[in-house]
């Protein structure tokens, strides 16, 4: 972590945590699409990161304790990125921004995901940090395995937040 900051204002500090907007898009491709991997990162970017600045962003949030990197353990050869705790509480400020963005910005897109967003609240909100949790963190994972058993077929938030992510992008 940087020692040299602007000032020591909660905004300044996390402001200096992302860098700059590629960072916060990153995370939200991770966070909306699951996208875990480096190809998928860059190859789906609806707004055409270049392979040197995901390098760079993905490096940074690693520093950062946003993400991790590991072995994915389907491909020796690839690494898969997943959200830490600290990452997952991400989550609220992504939600008030696209809430932000569909009242303030009316030619922005993501309405889709903004009314879903609106309708489940808080509620949904804290069931999709504990679906992240569980598909991001390694001792969540070992919970899941006992839940699913049990799970019914109900669909969850992330699969709600998901597609209506995904059919917004899909109409651009």
């Amino acid at each position: 972590m940087r020692k040299d900051h602007r000032s020591e204002c909660v905004i300044n500090l996390t402001v200096e945590i992302f860098g700059d907007q590629w960072s916060l898009l990153v995370i939200r491709d991770i966070i909306f699409t699951n996208r875990r991997h480096f190809r998928e990162l860059l190859t789906n970017s609806v707004e055409g990161i270049a392979s040197n600045i995901l390098a760079d962003r993905l490096q940074r949030l690693v520093r950062q304790g946003i993400i991790v990197k590991s072995q994915d353990p389907s491909h020796k050869q690839k690494a898969i990125y997943s959200l830490t705790e600290r990452g997952i509480e991400l989550l609220p400020l992504l939600m008030e921004m696209v809430a932000w963005g569909h009242k303030c910005l009316p030619a922005s897109g993501l309405r889709g995901l903004a009314q879903v967003l609106k309708e489940g609240g808080p509620k949904l909100r804290a069931e999709f940090m504990s679906e992240l949790r569980e598909t991001h963190l390694p001792k969540s994972r070992a919970r899941k395995k006992v839940r699913s058993r049990t799970k019914s077929t109900r669909i969850s938030a992330m699969q709600k937040l998901q597609a209506a992510y995904e059919t917004e992008l899909a109409r651009r």
